[in-house]
């Protein structure tokens, strides 16, 4: 059996726990610094993974930056640019978002089966591979073996949204979290968290991480916890 990826996920959230404003629509909240940081976390992945709202609503590529990450990259042993992983449940991804016509490597769609055929069939035309792992719900845990298998994913980078975060949580697949603090606060009971879907119904199955590192820049701060 494959081995799982290393699966990482990287965060900015308001000090009241959201990740978009109440109208879930993705607008950047936090600093230079943690953009920055979005791309050197993402020069040590071999994958970068989001959910299909984050792609769809903006003009998303997921790429590597600069030539400077690149480089880094190179540096790493990695290849020049990850692989892109865009998880669409229903497979509702629009097939002329911004990250098929933008970037040189590979977009994988991960769905479930109850994906509409001629859905899968519309976005099997612009990425490189479209498969499903899950009958209602993405089944994360065979998604990334399949991942590392084919595509030598040895570290997977997560960069949301909260259904994507909940259900790795719930998995037991997340081995470290990167999360920023910013010093806003959106509110709202349906303003989205770091980790949202189903949740778990006692403490007894909560996730539990130990902090690594804490740094702060300017009114931010840098968090690092461990499984």
């Amino acid at each position: 059996m494959s081995p799982l990826p290393f699966v990482f996920l990287n965060v900015a959230m308001t000090a009241d726990g959201k990740i978009a404003p109440a109208n879930r629509k993705f607008s950047s909240f936090s600093s230079q610094r943690d953009r920055e940081h979005m791309f050197e976390l993402r020069a040590t992945a071999d994958a970068v993974m989001s959910g299909a709202r984050t792609v769809d609503l903006n003009p998303v590529t997921m790429g590597t930056g600069r030539a400077k990450y690149r480089r880094q990259r190179k540096k790493r042993g990695l290849a020049e640019r990850h692989v892109r992983v865009v998880v669409s449940g229903g497979a509702t991804l629009d097939p002329n978002a911004e990250i098929f016509r933008k970037g040189s490597s590979p977009v994988i769609v991960l769905t479930t089966r109850r994906a509409p055929p001629d859905k899968v069939r519309r976005l099997r035309e612009v990425a490189d591979e479209v498969i499903g792992f899950g009958t209602e719900e993405i089944d994360f845990k065979a998604a990334l073996r399949w991942l590392g298998k084919e595509w030598g994913v040895r570290r997977l980078l997560c960069e949301g949204g909260g259904e994507i975060n909940g259900g790795l949580f719930r998995a037991g697949l997340v081995d470290e979290l990167h999360l920023t603090v910013c010093p806003k606060i959106f509110g709202g009971r349906d303003a989205p968290t770091i980790a949202d879907g189903r949740g778990v119904a006692s403490l007894a199955k909560a996730a539990r991480f130990k902090l690594k590192s804490a740094r702060r820049y300017g009114d931010e701060m840098f968090f690092v916890f461990a499984r």
